[in-house]
């Protein structure tokens, strides 16, 4: 065995039968070291303490048998399989292999005892148990059974539940050497939660007692499960805490509260603000007149009115000399937020650049000198704003819309273009997809919030109606009866196992036989595939009513405003989670005509198929929905956990563990004020070198 202390920095290398090929197994695993082999917990437990009599197994069950081979007999049907008949003083039962050798038929040969682990199937001979673990006893070994419950881990190809096991226990006995595995949860802490150490907590979980509760332990809420749960989100929050203090360290542009330009925007607006929009604006301004960068996450559901709120942010930048970026995930919103700004600010005087990839030559390095230069003041634009070649003369706010959709990366690199040595620009992120508590307390802990919890007047509320697509010329019918009352329409094809090419497919499929069956509708197509120039000039002939029906992928989820369009009809929307769709549903009530949004499901549906769209069915809150959404599909599939860097949890679940999130805010206030020492420890064990992606 390895001499050394601190497991965190042992690497799996140095543990008996860990050559090169295992290194690569484990490393697949997020396993690297000694400690992270410690923390790769059990997925479920066998029961391998008692030997069952075999008539007392039911249909099932995994059992442990102990046995004497009666026969054993190759049978020929649609698969060969070799069959063994056992027997005990109590019963009979069948043993079935599908893949196996002449020399495993000889071994499991009539007359020898046997004792097997496996799940009772029924079979063509009664109750079997198909390609069970098993162990041939010579004459007289009587073997101990197991005292503990026997883990079954998450693995990799070529990495067997026995070489894991193995592995783990070496851990598990270096773990028990002073100092190789240092608890960094105070003693009052564990003490007011009765929270067992970490090497009783971890000892216990990977070799539970035989009376343990295995519900508990199947379902993540044994205490053991949840002190671990409880350090791994306080190490989040630790590592998002220190981010935002690193962040009040820093300089920012001071932008002024002159109402100059605010007041002219104010004032040639159709509409007054909402009171929630005021309140919000007025929250941001307050936040920008600071010398502190503002990290604030503005929260809105579909139709709120955020990019009005971003729009008063951008030009109290801009009336304090410097530049403000809007940065958007598509083509669409972006262009979207370009046409809006440049409407609003350019009779104001103000200079509007748009950014795009499809931004080329002339146009292109225009609006680089401008940027460059100062002559542009406000840029819109996608991800192409954060590339390398693109300056910023005085970069003084950075406004990120939707952006849980970019990558950290993305999101820092826009950041670094104001960066001038001696300032950061402030940042306003927003999203339209309503993020739940737990998720804003853990992902988003280094931002301030604010919710625009009040829509503008005149939005009505869309009826949802879940249908099945058997019923589809039922919808065609209603389509024409809408759209011959003078309302439009979308058509909205889901994505098709993750292929753009094939999403495009079946909405040009979708366009062509609505154009046959509505003979004397105008009925456009837009997919991401099609050139900006093109996406553009359908919108157009859409938003102007040249087109009745809009046959779309959901490229349209943000950013498209028609108030005409009062029918929506989602095509497959099991295949969408609850966000997106929500998302697609806020395309039409944006008028004043009754609207409505048909869910056209492909049957059969699953339980949870009919859990989720019963859920948009009677409901239009969007934090509601959001949470829903966050219980039923985790937070890596509501967020999207390959750009969010923190949210990848090991242990801790948010919709499971919500109730940890408060007493962990506390936690993390003791710790800061007693125990300081420890922060950094937390972090590493937790989050390592994944730190740098909380920083956004």
């Amino acid at each position: 065995m390895p001499e050394t202390s601190a497991l965190s920095d042992l690497p799996v290398s140095t543990l008996k039968g860990v050559g090169p090929r295992l290194v690569e197994r484990l490393a697949a695993l997020h396993i690297h070291t000694v400690q992270d082999l410690l923390f790769h917990l059990p997925l479920r437990y066998q029961d391998r303490t008692r030997i069952a009599p075999i008539a007392r197994v039911r249909l099932g069950q995994d059992v442990m048998l102990e046995a004497e081979i009666v026969q054993c007999d190759i049978e020929f049907g649609r698969r060969r399989s070799l069959v063994c008949r056992i027997k005990d003083s109590s019963g009979l039962i069948s043993l079935r292999f599908f893949h196996f050798s002449a020399a495993q038929k000889n071994m499991l040969a009539a007359g020898r005892r046997i004792r097997c682990y496996g799940e009772v199937r029924s079979g063509k001979n009664g109750l079997e148990l198909y390609h069970p673990e098993y162990q041939v006893l010579r004459d007289g070994e009587e073997p101990a059974v197991a005292d503990t419950l026997t883990p079954i881990y998450p693995a990799t190809e070529g990495l067997q539940q026995v070489r894991l096991r193995s592995l783990i226990d070496q851990a598990l006995q270096l773990m028990q050497r002073p100092d190789a595995l240092i608890d960094w949860l105070p003693a009052d802490i564990l003490r007011s939660f009765r929270f067992p150490s970490l090497p009783q907590a971890l000892n216990y979980l990977h070799h539970p007692p035989a009376n343990a509760a295995v519900h508990e332990l199947l379902n993540g809420e044994h205490i053991c499960q949840r002190r671990l749960a409880f350090e791994e989100l306080l190490g989040h929050r630790l590592c998002l805490r220190r981010l935002r203090q690193q962040s009040a360290h820093q300089r920012a542009p001071v932008l002024s509260r002159t109402q100059g330009l605010r007041e002219k925007f104010l004032a040639r607006l159709p509409f007054s603000l909402t009171g929630a929009q005021q309140r919000v604006a007025a929250e941001i301004q307050q936040d920008l007149t600071l010398s502190e960068p503002m990290l604030r996450l503005l929260q809105g559901d579909v139709g709120s009115g955020k990019t009005i709120v971003a729009a008063l942010a951008a030009l109290q930048a801009v009336d304090s000399g410097y530049q403000a970026a809007i940065m958007a995930p598509t083509e669409i919103l972006a262009e979207q937020h370009f046409l809006n700004f440049s409407q609003w600010l350019e009779p104001l005087g103000i200079s509007v650049g748009w950014l795009s990839g499809k931004v080329k030559g002339r146009q292109r390095q225009g609006v680089m000198s401008g940027l460059a230069d100062g002559s542009i003041t406000i840029a819109v634009g996608t991800h192409a704003l954060f590339q390398e070649e693109v300056r910023f003369n005085r970069l003084g706010l950075i406004i990120i819309d939707e952006q849980h959709r970019f990558g950290v990366h993305q999101r820092l690199a826009l950041r670094e273009k104001g960066n001038d040595g001696r300032t950061l620009p402030h940042q306003l992120v927003m999203t339209a997809t309503p993020i739940p508590r737990t998720l804003a307390m853990s992902a988003y802990a280094d931002l301030d919030c604010s919710i625009i919890d009040e829509l503008p007047p005149g939005r009505t509320p869309v009826n949802t109606v879940v249908i099945a697509n058997s019923r589809r010329d039922d919808v065609i019918a209603r389509i024409h009866e809408a759209c011959r009352s003078g309302s439009q329409a979308y058509w909205v094809c889901t994505l098709i196992e993750e292929s753009e090419a094939l999403q495009c497919q079946a909405a040009e499929a979708t366009w062509q036989a609505l154009q046959t069956a509505l003979p004397d509708l105008a009925v456009g197509l837009v997919h991401g595939r099609m050139k900006p120039a093109e996406k553009s000039a359908v919108m157009d002939n859409f938003k102007s009513g040249a087109l009745q029906l809009l046959v779309a992928t959901t490229v349209i989820e943000v950013g498209v405003d028609v108030p005409n369009a009062s029918l929506m009809i989602i095509e497959n929307p099991e295949r969408l989670g609850l966000a997106q769709l929500h998302q697609l549903r806020g395309r039409v009530g944006r008028g004043a005509k009754a609207s409505h949004c048909l869910l056209l499901y492909q049957t059969p549906l699953s339980m949870q198929g009919k859990k989720r769209l019963g859920i948009m069915r009677d409901s239009t809150d969007g934090f509601y929905i959001a949470e829903q959404d966050l219980a039923l599909r985790g937070p890596g599939q509501v967020l999207g956990t390959q750009q969010t860097g923190l949210m990848s949890f090991r242990i801790a679940d948010l919709s499971r563990d919500a109730g940890l999130l408060d007493p962990v805010k506390s936690a993390a206030d003791q710790i800061e004020n007693a125990y300081p020492s420890h922060i950094a420890p937390l972090v590493d064990r937790w989050l390592g070198d994944r730190e740098l992606y909380g920083n956004v």
